[in-house]
């Protein structure tokens, strides 16, 4: 079954925290973020979801980059019950497709529950001051990925808040799996 994702709660304080690479280093959230922001992306390897736009984030990820906005991906789910989202096929998914963003793990889950992500994917666009601006989908790609021409809701939402500070007020929430708990219910 689908999650969907709350509104954006523009201004909240991104949650700093340093979590374990896949490409065997620490990384601070803060020190990625850029002086036109941060996008903070919660995915997984397995959900039918993020496989449909992963080639999409990826490009997105390395667009954004010109614009000075750093981009950071965070797996959460219960990798004991989720095999496929171990950290090292977390390895094996950032090489397959290209990650060129740190792609980290949140074993105890910690981070999710601090950011209140709901699914995969969920993003969280932060400013230079990581307050959250945006909280929204990629585009209109769901369970399979849409037409090359759709609009790229996080990537314009991403350049406006690095140009302005401010998100968009009008956003549409993302659609994905649900995380996978360790304890199997929900995070609040």
């Amino acid at each position: 079954m689908a999650a969907v994702p709350p509104v954006c709660d523009f201004g909240w304080k991104g949650i700093d925290a340093i979590l374990p690479g896949v490409d065997g280093n620490e990384h601070q959230l803060s020190e990625h973020v850029g002086p036109g922001g941060l996008v903070v992306a919660f995915i997984c390897n397995h959900c039918p979801y993020v496989k449909a736009v992963i080639d999409r984030i990826v490009r997105d990820a390395r667009d954004l980059s010109a614009h000075g906005i750093g981009f950071v991906a965070i797996n959460s789910n219960d990798a004991d019950a989720y095999p496929e989202d171990s950290f090292e096929n977390m390895k094996a998914f950032s090489r397959q497709h290209g990650m060129t963003f740190p792609y980290l793990h949140d074993e105890d889950q910690s981070i999710a529950r601090a950011y209140g992500a709901a699914c995969t994917p969920d993003f969280f666009g932060f400013n230079a001051d990581m307050r959250l601006q945006y909280r929204g989908r990629l585009d209109a790609s769901r369970r399979e990925q849409g037409p090359a021409d759709l609009r790229r809701d996080l990537y314009e939402a991403m350049v406006k808040i690095a140009q302005t500070g401010e998100g968009p007020r009008e956003q549409v929430a993302s659609v994905g799996c649900s995380i996978k708990w360790k304890d199997g219910g929900d995070w609040a």
